[in-house]
């Protein structure tokens, strides 16, 4: 079984999400990808914007019906700060016959030997890197093994959302429509 781990603050979850994991599905031959939500990144250190139970709420209804993926709340349950290594190592753990696949950020791939763990985690997964517009893609450093998601990269950030949404601008198109309805109806990000 090829599995793919995506994870991220998903703060909000957007369509640039969506075509990213579709793009990992279709190019990595994956046969499941999971979404999993940040307690908090060790690279965001201002945290979140939204609480846990939110976040999670948006990936649920915005992945209802999509028989490919699941969300994984492993890490909101543990709380602190989400280190990818834990994860990896409890899906290694847990699912030993199959082949790992986490999800990267091109903007994220050289700090990749600087991550808690680091050799380990590249003996455990493969990295499917998401190419970000205006951010030239670099190669995998070893032993970190991979490849470049050809997909086509959306302009779309979680924080532009946000800045939007305080601007009083509309984010319709650019999240799922029940992930936009969740926003409205708890006045989130304003």
């Amino acid at each position: 079984m090829k599995l793919g781990l995506y994870g991220g603050s998903f703060d909000p979850l957007h369509n640039g999400h969506l075509l990213v994991a579709q793009a990992a599905m279709e190019e990595a031959c994956l046969d499941r990808l999971v979404f999993i939500p940040a307690a908090q990144s060790p690279f965001k250190t201002a945290g979140v914007a939204q609480p846990a139970d939110l976040r999670l709420r948006m990936l649920r209804l915005a992945l209802a019906g999509v028989t490919w993926a699941d969300v994984d709340d492993q890490e909101v349950r543990r709380g602190g700060v989400s280190y990818t290594i834990t994860t990896v190592s409890n899906y290694a753990k847990h699912f030993p016959e199959a082949e790992l696949f986490y999800l990267i950020g091109a903007d994220n791939v050289e700090a990749l030997p600087s991550w808690r763990s680091a050799m380990e985690l590249a003996v455990l997964s493969r990295f499917l890197i998401i190419p970000r517009p205006g951010v030239e893609p670099c190669g995998l450093p070893e032993p970190f093994r991979g490849q470049l998601l050809a997909g086509t990269p959306a302009a779309i950030s979680s924080s532009g959302i946000r800045e939007r949404i305080r601007s009083g601008k509309s984010i319709r198109h650019l999240v799922p429509g029940p992930v936009g309805e969740v926003i409205m109806n708890n006045r989130l990000y304003l």
